[in-house]
């Protein structure tokens, strides 16, 4: 079946990333997908060598509509599609379905409104597809072959490969943030205990190179600058490292599958409304912990947005380590979003 999938690029590339694993995630399982997308520019790093079965068209004008939509229709994050491409479906002896994938999110909204149909004036018909963190959701990204990667995969020749050697007792911690107020404390935490810091492209790096100075050292912490990652690299430096900090959607998705200990920085919203989304997915994420530590991973979210100053040590610890690996085996039960669509566009049809 021909995809299409639409994707306008906001800000931090976050959209083009989802969307790019997700596009790459159907062709693996037979599917043809066109990604048109307004601003491609982050694919030169983040995947460099495309994949088969995708192809990336820019966002197309009116006229320049020639392929008319043909199977699926996927509208990411509520992009908005081109009208020419809207009449085009109207006028369409079949129309595709179309789907409009929603963020992520752990509230209850998601569960309801999955899978509902929304008419439209046109007489077209349009399905939302909510991923999650439940079976009453539909699921997260994630290959075929993630677990055999992980467990074939060895750290220890990742860093060196890329000039990096753990001392001794050193926790490794990737940073990968919005600006951060928390970083501060953290660092002058870090500082005390053997910590090597692997600093990914972004403002929080930024941040950091500021408040470190060009040695990118204080006490028992230094800070490694990683050049720019592909997917696949990023998702090593995840299993590379003992504690990882992530933001937005994609990030934070693959640091779950990493099963390692994280922090997520969710991408702020004007009117506060991220503050919910944060806590619903704690509550989720927390459910059935052992108190002192749900105690201390809920500080830990809340420092890294702001919600309360940062005053918990911030690292790794054995408890928190399996928790993780149980709350990913619980994720893994589940079907993943590329298989849900694909069986619900199949059974739609």
């Amino acid at each position: 079946m021909q995809w299409d999938l639409f994707c306008r690029v906001i800000d931090n590339h976050g959209d083009i990333g989802v969307c790019w694993r997700l596009a790459t995630n159907l062709a693996a399982r037979g599917a043809r997908v066109r990604l048109w997308i307004d601003d491609a520019g982050a694919l030169a790093w983040m995947a460099p060598d495309g994949s088969p079965g995708v192809t990336v068209r820019p966002w197309p004008t009116d006229d320049e509509l020639a392929d008319a939509p043909r199977d699926v229709v996927i509208e990411a994050f509520g992009c908005e599609l081109p009208p020419g491409l809207v009449q085009r479906m109207v006028a369409a002896e079949r129309a595709p379905l179309w789907i409009n994938l929603e963020y992520l999110s752990a509230e209850r909204f998601a569960e309801r409104g999955h899978c509902l149909p929304s008419p439209q004036p046109n007489g077209l018909r349009k399905w939302f597809f909510y991923p999650g963190f439940s079976a009453k959701t539909g699921g997260l990204i994630r290959e075929r072959d993630l677990l055999q990667r992980q467990q074939a995969f060895d750290a220890g020749a990742w860093l060196a490969a890329r000039g990096v050697r753990r001392g001794a007792d050193e926790q490794i911690v990737s940073l990968f943030c919005y600006e951060q107020a928390a970083l501060p404390a953290w660092l002058d935490q870090w500082s005390t205990a053997p910590t090597l810091l692997l600093l990914t492209a972004g403002q929080a790096t930024t941040q950091v190179r500021e408040l470190l100075g060009p040695a990118l050292t204080r006490g028992a912490l230094r800070a490694v600058l990683v050049p720019a990652l592909t997917q696949r690299q990023y998702d090593e430096l995840l299993w590379a490292s003992d504690l990882n900090l992530v933001r937005g959607e994609d990030s934070f998705v693959r640091a779950q599958w990493a099963g390692k200990p994280f922090v997520w920085q969710i991408y702020a919203q004007d009117d506060g409304a991220h503050r919910a989304k944060l806590d619903a997915f704690l509550a989720l994420f927390l459910a059935g912990a052992e108190p002192a530590l749900a105690v201390q991973v809920r500080a830990a979210f809340h420092e890294c947005n702001g919600v309360a100053p940062a005053t918990h040590v911030l690292a790794s610890s054995d408890a928190w380590r399996r928790h993780c690996i149980g709350w990913r085996d619980r994720l893994l039960a589940q079907s993943d979003l590329a298989t849900q669509l694909l069986g619900f566009v199949a059974e739609t049809s």
